[in-house]
């Protein structure tokens, strides 16, 4: 039997992915874009064969994952939730950075939210769930969570989510090349049609 593969969705585009602002736990619903992006993986995503389906509990990547045609089956995962970006949650990197000029999220985190070793912890989890379902799992979450559990899948630690650009709608996969963990597709938007 092949080692399973963890498939990555990020949710559609909302109001506040379009302008840049960092969305958490504000649960905000995908936009009339994020909608169609949503339905155009559709077609795509019903055939792989996944032994489990995990969301984040936020409304835009439930709906992501029920406008992609797998919401029945999905389970919802607290893990999943987007980093907590605690008193930086709904500005943009230039409004944080006009009152803290040398920020990283992932070096510094968020005053009242996560760390990356916080995130970190909760994208380990994920990866046992997965590693443990007993064939491939496909989760849909958000851009900086997705990032970590990129990094931490290839055992490298949080702080290098900074290293890879996730767009949204997009489907990435996680496998093995022989024991090696590895990214094998990242950032692919599959609702482009060529």
């Amino acid at each position: 039997m092949a080692a399973p593969q963890l498939w990555l969705v990020r949710h559609g585009q909302t109001e506040w992915s379009a302008s840049g602002r960092h969305t958490g736990r504000t649960d905000l619903p995908l936009d009339e874009n994020g909608r169609e992006q949503a339905r155009e993986l559709a077609g795509r995503l019903a055939a792989l064969p996944v032994a489990l389906v995990l969301t984040s509990p936020l409304q835009r990547a439930r709906e992501t994952c029920a406008l992609a045609g797998l919401g029945d089956g999905a389970v919802v995962d607290d893990d999943l939730q987007e980093w907590d970006y605690g008193d930086y949650d709904g500005l943009t990197t230039d409004e944080i950075r006009a009152a803290r000029p040398d920020w990283t999220l992932w070096r510094d985190g968020c005053p009242g939210g996560e760390t990356a070793a916080q995130v970190g912890v909760r994208a380990d989890r994920v990866i046992r769930r997965a590693r443990d379902a007993g064939g491939d799992t496909i989760v849909f979450a958000h851009g900086h969570l997705l990032r970590v559990l990129a990094v931490r899948w290839i055992g490298l630690g949080p702080e290098a989510g900074a290293l890879l650009a996730l767009t949204t709608a997009t489907v990435s996969l996680l496998g093995w090349e022989r024991e090696q963990a590895v990214v094998r597709r990242w950032n692919l938007d599959l609702t482009v049609h060529i």
